[in-house]
């Protein structure tokens, strides 16, 4: 019974990646896309405030560039998914914590980071407006061999597609709205039982409709 639930789940999956649109080749010109670099992951330990044991989190620097010819709105969304099928949202930790920790750790190259949720709802045009930000997530299943970091915000471009099985009140399928992500993949060395020596190596990047 398992098996076929697993299974219904991965065909069900598969045909929605089928059916979902891609980003468009040819940008339409009322749209925009951040100039984006990007840094190894990395991991950190730290104590949290209220918490007993230190806790590992990972994170990873973004420098944003707006290179389009207007002032855009930022209102990122950033996911870490395993392939144990986990789904872990960017880390909000209101006291600032682990960025502080991370900022200190990266003065010298980075002295004007910011954390992710605590920047500018804006991007203004130009080189010299340029931001370096921090994006942290918790620690994530050790069982795990690779993982994909999903950057949504960096983007205008968006698509409405219908649910493959949900249904509204008149029993239509539901819309959904997708906006133009980033997705960076990565796969996952070293022992599950050692985590703190455990690495990512980088398997590519592409631009997705989620």
């Amino acid at each position: 019974m398992k098996y076929k639930l697993f299974l219904a789940v991965v065909l069900l999956a598969s045909a929605w990646a089928c059916a979902a649109p891609e980003p468009a080749i040819i940008p339409a010109p009322s749209h925009w896309t951040l100039n984006v670099v990007f840094t190894q992951p990395q991991q950190i330990t730290v104590k949290i405030p209220g918490e007993r044991k230190p806790q590992r989190f990972w994170y990873l620097i973004i420098t944003v560039t707006n290179t389009s010819e207007i002032d855009v709105p930022f209102y990122p969304a950033c996911e870490l998914m395993t392939d144990t099928f986990q789904i872990i949202p960017a880390y909000r930790d209101t006291r600032n914590v682990v960025f502080e920790k991370i900022k200190t750790r990266h003065k010298k190259k980075y002295p004007f980071l910011e954390s992710l949720e605590f920047g500018d709802s804006k991007i203004l045009q130009g080189q010299d407006n340029t931001k370096d930000l921090a994006i942290i997530w918790p620690d994530f299943d050790v069982k795990a061999k690779n993982i994909s970091l999903f950057l949504a915000g960096l983007s205008n471009e968006t698509a409405v597609v219908e649910h493959p099985t949900a249904k509204d009140a008149n029993g239509a399928p539901e819309k959904l709205y997708l906006r133009k992500t980033l997705e960076l993949q990565y796969s996952i060395g070293g022992d599950e039982s050692l985590r703190s020596s455990g690495t990512l190596a980088f398997k590519g990047k592409n631009w997705v409709m989620r």
